[in-house]
């Protein structure tokens, strides 16, 4: 029997005990999940083949988590990415689609609607889903 491969999330969280929750859940899924608290860090390391998706705090200590989403767009060959916030104002959602966000999450959100967002932002990624 051939497993399917294992989906790797990059995670960017600067809170400590949201990025050791969320990376605990991911792994109750079966995701991979590789965890950085800036998207300083995660810019520093690159896209790698294999990641299949970003997930990013908005409100991060120095590059917002929308920052983050532009630059990523600008560089190319970066996954998908889903912006999670507990700071929802009017309009947010709406600008992070607009720029480009597979998906935008409200804290709390269920465990089961990010690994769905995250399942549906590698489903709609044909150079990602192509991979596996």
């Amino acid at each position: 029997m051939i497993e399917a491969p294992v989906m790797r999330v990059l995670l960017v969280e600067d809170d400590e005990s949201m990025r050791t929750a969320v990376g605990r859940l991911l792994n109750a899924y079966h995701f991979e999940c590789s965890a950085f608290e800036s998207a300083e860090t995660l810019l520093a390391r690159g896209a790698h083949e294999g990641d299949a998706c970003v997930v990013s705090d908005l409100k991060l200590p120095a590059m917002s988590g929308l920052e983050l989403l532009d630059e990523l767009n600008a560089q190319g060959g970066w996954p998908p990415l889903i912006l999670i916030t507990a700071h929802e104002r009017p309009g947010l959602g709406e600008e992070a689609a607009r720029r480009g966000a597979a998906a935008y999450l409200t804290k709390p959100f269920g465990g089961k609607t990010l690994v769905e967002a995250i399942n549906a932002a590698v489903k709609s990624a044909p150079c990602i889903a192509s991979n596996r």
